[in-house]
């Protein structure tokens, strides 16, 4: 397609002649509605991973409004959206190629207010059964598969040089999400002025007042918001979608099964310890007020998770990246389990920090390894849907573990073994395939 900067097609032409690789193409049109579509998509996923990560914010108070959870439902309820959430990835993964890029996220996006306001309506009541706040949990876990569509959308809009960087920003600004439901939550549930109007304060234990539905409600306006967003500036891309030969063939490679373990270790560690931290402090650290700081390790990864992207792009060494990354969570998670049983707060915490730098930067660079690996570019979108489908059992597996950890050995140790035994395996594995001198393909 010839373009000119004076006088560009229509956008909807644009999209029909899509060819990134075309410098000519990228620069003068192609760029530009690119970056519309990454930053809507962004946004949007970042809005997917407020709502998925919604009930651990909540979890922790509820006990004290008048519920009667014990530590083994409250680790199982923490742990349900990432098992819904997982497990939808598996399919979300297609959807943009089966009914368009713009269009599926504009319905994956609409869904979410429907656990958002069912949750708020559900915990103003201390009689709501489990089952029930089971069930709304479940599905707060939608909102976590939007991962999975999201990423093997936007890959498409750019350049194989550029890839990682999109990916990067798209993945790791998305996952700020986490961090900022646990910057917004204690503000939100104090704001009386709403909170009176939306149902009313519930008294903790401790008499306080709290408007814990509004954790809830404050995010059904950006939700609609970003609604209009997507119908003004997303586009649908055309593409064939997979068939079902071409998935199973792709499941049928070894470094399909390799990329996966490895992004595993670190977007499972990141947002299931995203998920269960707040709980673990509460455990192992009842006299700290973790409420202000639990946002801060979730946004250290989701930065360092764009800065992985961009450095393996700008060093072509996603391997190396991975492999340091991995020593770090190794003697992080080894050092928080140290001072656990030191009982000494400072030292924990930012070792756990630590943990979530080291998880940003094997998020970002793992992800700049898949195009590497697999040079097809719809094999690479399949292998980033699916890895990310993957992962997100992290979600599930870490605080069911903990949850298992304490009800059987009454301390968090075992849980602790089997992770960095988890991560040891991996740095054998990236090591081996991806960043020893011989290895065949060296990303």
């Amino acid at each position: 397609m010839h373009t000119s900067p004076k006088t560009l097609p229509a956008r909807r032409e644009i999209i029909q002649n899509w060819n990134p690789e075309d410098s000519s193409f990228w620069n003068t049109c192609g760029q530009k509605i690119a970056k519309q579509n990454l930053y809507v998509s962004t946004w949007s996923l970042t809005l997917s991973f407020v709502v998925w990560t919604l009930w651990a914010t909540i979890t922790v108070h509820l006990n004290s409004i008048g519920f009667t959870l014990s530590d083994q439902q409250i680790f199982t309820l923490a742990a349900c959206p990432g098992l819904v959430g997982a497990t939808c990835r598996l399919f979300y993964t297609y959807m943009p190629s089966i009914l368009g890029g713009k269009n599926w996220t504009l319905f994956s996006t609409a869904i979410m207010l429907v656990p958002v306001i069912g949750l708020g309506n559900a915990i103003q009541d201390p009689t709501t059964s489990y089952q029930t706040l089971l069930i709304l949990v479940s599905l707060i876990g939608i909102a976590g598969a939007n991962f999975s569509s999201s990423m093997a959308n936007i890959g498409n809009f750019s350049p194989r040089s550029s890839k990682g960087t999109a990916l990067g920003i798209n993945g790791g600004i998305g996952n700020l999400g986490v961090s900022l439901i646990y910057l917004v939550t204690p503000l939100a549930t104090g704001l009386a002025f709403l909170g009176d109007f939306f149902g009313g304060p519930q008294i903790t234990s401790s008499g306080k007042a709290i408007y814990l539905q509004m954790a809830c409600y404050i995010w059904v306006l950006p939700i609609l918001i970003t609604l209009l967003l997507i119908a003004r500036f997303m586009d649908n891309l055309p593409t064939t979608p997979q068939s079902p030969k071409a998935v199973l063939a792709l499941l049928s490679k070894k470094h399909t099964w390799v990329l996966t373990w490895i992004y595993t270790c670190g977007f499972g560690s990141f947002i299931g310890y995203s998920v269960a931290l707040a709980l673990l402090v509460n455990k192992e650290f009842p006299e700290v007020s973790f409420t202000y700081a639990a946002f801060i390790g979730p946004l250290i990864s989701a930065l360092f998770r764009s800065f992985g992207g961009w450095w393996a792009d700008k060093i072509d060494s996603g391997a190396s990246i991975t492999f340091y990354a991995l020593i770090l969570m190794l003697l992080s998670s080894a050092g928080i389990l140290f001072f656990i049983h030191a009982h000494n707060f400072a030292f924990f915490f930012t070792s756990f920090l630590l943990l979530f730098l080291a998880t940003g930067l094997v998020n970002g660079a793992t992800f700049r390894m898949m195009p590497i690996v697999f040079k097809n570019p719809k094999e690479s979108s399949l292998i980033t849907g699916f890895t990310a489908a993957i992962a997100a059992y992290g979600a599930f597996i870490i605080p069911k573990i903990f949850g298992w950890a304490y009800s059987s050995f009454h301390c968090v140790d075992t849980a602790f073994y089997l992770l960095m035994l988890y991560t040891v395996i991996t740095l054998v594995l990236t090591y081996y395939y991806y960043y020893r001198k011989n290895a065949k393909i060296k990303c």
